[in-house]
């Protein structure tokens, strides 16, 4: 029994002497028992490991931000797969196509000037008299150029809030509540042409000093896309009346 034993202990230092010399150490002791500083080390570099090959991540990077594009993929994962919506053309592709023209015209895209957006008038009018499509495409005309980095006065704001019970307003088309002077330098706007299925647009930047055209641009809006928009006149109500009130 004892010998056995022996046998057993004398195997059991063996292994244990195997598997020390085959392992590395956690911490490396000096004679003393103190921890001593080791030689193997991982140094931090900033960038790649060296030997290794580096793989090009230019594809994560986004070039130009369109953001009719980032909605539709916003919407794309909550549409059901049977459901094809329609594409709604509007006012505002139009605007899009003239403002690009009118930039590609300038000679200097600068953001020193300041630009004042009117409203489009009728060709032969008196230019005095405005309309819900003159008015629109200056509103999309205003959203487009400050998209282009212009520096966009909007001189129909005012210096206040009106609250009312209503609501609360900081814009009016009342001359007296406006300022009367803005350093605009350049005036966007343009006259309209009824044509036969739609109306023709002309666009145009002037400079104010010399009233010279800095940019035109061109466009035919079809009458779909301008009956479209809907006024704002409320429909005609009918009057309900008690049974037997004459």
């Amino acid at each position: 029994m004892i010998r056995l034993n022996r046998r057993y202990m004398t195997f059991a230092s063996l292994m244990l002497v195997a598997i020390t010399s085959a392992c590395t150490p956690l911490i490396q002791v000096d004679e003393a028992g103190s921890a001593a500083a080791t030689t193997h080390q991982v140094g931090l570099k900033q960038g790649r490991a060296p030997g290794k090959k580096q793989h090009k991540l230019t594809h994560l990077y986004m070039t130009d931000y369109d953001s009719a594009t980032a909605q539709n993929a916003r919407m794309a994962g909550m549409l059901h797969s049977g459901y094809k919506p329609e594409v709604a053309i509007t006012v505002n592709h139009y605007v899009q196509s003239l403002m690009h023209d009118l930039a590609a015209n300038l000679e200097v895209l600068s953001t020193t000037f300041s630009v004042g957006v009117t409203s489009f008038v009728y060709l032969d009018s008196d230019y005095q008299q405005g309309d819900l499509l003159g008015n629109q495409l200056s509103e999309a005309f205003m959203h487009e150029a400050t998209q282009f980095g212009m520096a966009v006065t909007d001189f129909k704001t005012t210096d206040y809030i009106r609250v009312t019970p209503t609501g609360d307003f900081t814009f009016s088309r009342d001359f007296l509540e406006l300022t009367q002077q803005y350093p605009i330098s350049v005036v966007l706007g343009g006259t309209l042409v009824r044509h036969q299925g739609g109306v023709m647009v002309n666009a145009r930047m002037v400079n104010v000093n010399d009233k010279k055209v800095l940019a035109s641009a061109q466009a035919f809006i079809p009458q779909q896309v301008v009956q479209s928009l809907k006024g704002t006149q409320s429909a005609p109500l009918l009057q309900l009346k008690a049974a037997g009130v004459q």
